[in-house]
């Protein structure tokens, strides 16, 4: 543990919020602004709360603290709750998982949480609902598949279907021109290098942006493939275990969706996307792990570009000496 930092565990849930801090004391408050004011009055300024990203719950305490001036530190649930298993513990109580948060802070290194700018929160909560719309419309458009099978239809519930979906599709759109409107505000740049990328959209080069913050929070192109959960996890053991390689899809799922489904167009179009896919498929390996190697490309692709001011050269890599 680092000494002269008072850590705070905290867990939280909906209504309230349980904390233990370093020195033992246990407190319990309302998961309100008269709940995080009371918390703030016994925080020093060495201390650093720590927290699980539990869903939505965390999202006001951890803001209202960082605006205060506190250090936060946002963890992933589940290296938390490894540790909580590896301690072996028989009991499960908010208040024991608030003292097992803060021992887990004083034996990890920590990341202080940054949060995120109100242009960047509203972007997320506009992608977040464009997600919904999009899975609505596709069980409507089951829906009346489903209907039109059955044979001899009812009028009524096929427009009832019809109306949901021109309205659900309406909204969509409305709702990606919005979008489109406050990326090009503040990433204007980085969208339109993006877009020069062969296999990259004009959705998809929004998507990159807003879940990548405008690639601001990332220092690597491997780190961003970590964050996707494209990276290869490699199961071995002795001479008797060899597990299949496989990506670790421990990471953000809808960026890793949305590389997979470029990455076939990428296959076509992009000279150095087709050039890998072409050479893991000649030594024998599966096309989808071709793919999945074509979705690091990409991603490695849009990472350089936005971080070097460039836009694409697809003749670039023919001037290096190949491997």
């Amino acid at each position: 543990m680092i000494k002269d930092i008072k850590y705070f565990g905290i867990d939280i849930s909906h209504l309230v919020f349980d904390i233990t801090d370093s020195d033992g004391n246990y407190y319990h408050f309302k998961n309100n602004i008269s709940g995080f004011k009371k918390f703030v009055k016994i925080l020093g300024v060495n201390s650093n709360c720590v927290m699980e990203a539990t869903g939505y719950y965390h999202y006001q305490l951890a803001y209202y603290l960082l605006e205060s001036g506190m250090k936060v530190s946002v963890e992933n649930p589940l290296a938390v709750k490894r540790f909580i298993q590896m301690k072996l513990s028989k009991i499960k109580t908010d208040k024991s998982d608030s003292r097992l948060i803060c021992e887990y802070a004083g034996q990890v290194k920590l990341k202080l949480w940054q949060g995120n700018s109100k242009h960047q929160i509203e972007c997320l909560q506009m992608t977040r609902l464009l997600s919904v719309y999009t899975k609505q419309s596709t069980m409507l458009k089951n829906k009346l598949h489903g209907e039109a099978v059955l044979g001899n239809p009812s009028k009524f519930v096929v427009g009832s279907l019809k109306r949901s979906l021109k309205q659900v599709q309406k909204e969509s759109k409305t709702l990606e021109e919005k979008l489109l409107i406050l990326v090009k505000q503040v990433h204007q740049d980085v969208l339109t290098r993006l877009k020069t990328i062969p296999g990259i959209g004009d959705k998809t080069a929004v998507m990159l942006v807003v879940l990548t913050d405008g690639f601001n929070r990332f220092t690597s192109g491997s780190e961003l493939c970590s964050y996707a959960g494209l990276t290869p996890i490699i199961r071995q053991s002795g001479s008797s275990v060899k597990g299949r390689p496989r990506i670790s899809k421990i990471g953000n799922q809808k960026l890793r969706n949305l590389l997979f489904m470029c990455s076939f167009n990428a296959c076509k179009y992009n000279r150095a996307c087709r050039a890998l896919y072409e050479r893991i498929v000649v030594k024998g390996k599966s096309k989808k792990l071709a793919l999945i190697a074509v979705c690091n490309k990409l991603l490695k692709q849009a990472f350089a570009i936005a971080k070097s001011g460039l836009i694409y050269d697809d003749t670039y890599r023919s001037t290096l000496v190949k491997n």
